[in-house]
């Protein structure tokens, strides 16, 4: 429990100031700048795809309808499974709380693992798919609709913000998306993250990983079964991994969980292997399993271990007394709040949407 309490109040001033980065983003970055670099059936749109996707705070699912946006733009199968890579593995929000729980090193491999697993990943799809295989876009919508019920995914691809607004209406946008819109998106998955980090905490065993620790390649195997099919947030994983490092997992397979399982889930698979092909699928997924592992074993042979030692596993005293104070203690009440506040207006937003459903997401296959 007590664990569990030191996990939020370190982590969520810098959810906060994560959350309210991707607001700006939101806001400020035009949509229409994405698709500008993405076309192309080359290196170069692969490359502006994975560096415009790893500061992006889209969820797993909310990757997948603006991904099938962008391919419908004109974006390359390459350029499009990089974005898919790079995007759901990382995002200004998940880089601040990587920070806050698991230090610098952590915090910096993360998106660089992800940014060139997204390289590889789109440079294998341009190498086995053609330029002419396909048509851009097909027919998602019916697998984007499954696999991402909230419209605040679809509408991120093809939005705008009107130069004409004043300022005060751009800072009530910012807050919005901020602490309304991404709250429901990722809400739900954080608090589900930080469920399962204190189940871990008091179920698992100190032991329960001791069998592999001559062997950190078996215990990714391990993870990477666990984590392809689930569904986790890049935010939410980060408890998750830092639990299970706590019981015993390596650095490297703690970033295997942080790399594949935000990246993986039965929900983008399908919808990939549906939308762009099956050589794409598994181009797709040999090159998330490979960058993981890949980096992975990086870290756990290679560079120092006491670089990756989570925050709280390096505290001599009580976490809860060295790093909670009354800042990190203010800003969990205030995320607690927010999120209470955002699950409440997801309610009613989706009562409305019960009303009004088609109204709503019309138009998410012309974004």
């Amino acid at each position: 429990m007590l664990e569990t309490i030191a996990l939020i109040n370190e982590m969520s001033p810098y959810l906060l100031l994560g959350f309210l980065l991707a607001g700006v983003m939101h806001v400020y970055v035009p949509a229409r700048w994405f698709h500008k670099y993405l076309s192309g059936h080359n290196l170069r749109s692969v490359f502006y795809a994975a560096l415009f996707g790893v500061p992006l705070p889209l969820c797993s699912c909310g990757v997948l309808p603006t991904a099938m946006s962008l391919r419908k733009e004109g974006a390359s199968h390459g350029a499009t499974v990089s974005f898919l890579i790079a995007t759901p593995q990382t995002g200004i929000d998940s880089i601040a709380a990587t920070y806050a729980l698991m230090g610098l090193p952590f915090a910096v491999l993360r998106p660089v693992a992800a940014f060139l697993t997204a390289l590889f990943g789109g440079w294998a799809v341009n190498a086995v798919q053609k330029p002419a295989d396909g048509v851009p876009g097909g027919e998602p919508q019916a697998e984007e609709a499954h696999a991402c019920s909230c419209c605040h995914c679809h509408e991120k691809a093809g939005q705008e913000p009107q130069s004409a607004k004043g300022a005060w209406q751009k800072v009530r946008e910012v807050l919005a998306y901020a602490y309304l819109e991404m709250m429901e998106d990722i809400g739900k998955w954080l608090v589900a993250g930080l469920v399962a980090a204190g189940l871990i905490t008091v179920f698992v065993p100190d032991s329960f990983f001791a069998v592999f620790q001559d062997n950190s390649f078996l215990s990714m195997l391990l993870v990477l079964a666990i984590a392809i099919p689930m569904y986790i947030c890049a935010t939410g994983s980060i408890p998750i991994a830092v639990a299970l490092m706590l019981k015993g997992l390596t650095p490297g397979a703690g970033l295997v969980l942080l790399m594949a399982g935000p990246a993986c889930n039965v929900a983008s698979l399908l919808v990939i292997g549906r939308s762009l092909g099956r050589r794409t699928l598994a181009a797709y997924l040999l090159s998330i399993i490979a960058g993981s592992v890949g980096f992975g074993l990086l870290i756990d042979h290679l560079l120092p271990r006491n670089w990756f030692v989570p925050t709280l596993l390096s505290q001599e005293t009580c976490p809860t007394e060295a790093h909670a104070g009354w800042l990190g203690a203010a800003c969990s009440v205030l995320l607690v709040l927010l999120l209470i506040n955002a699950f409440i207006h997801s309610l009613r937003h989706g009562h409305d949407h019960s009303h009004g459903h088609g109204s709503c997401c019309a138009g998410e296959g012309h974004a």
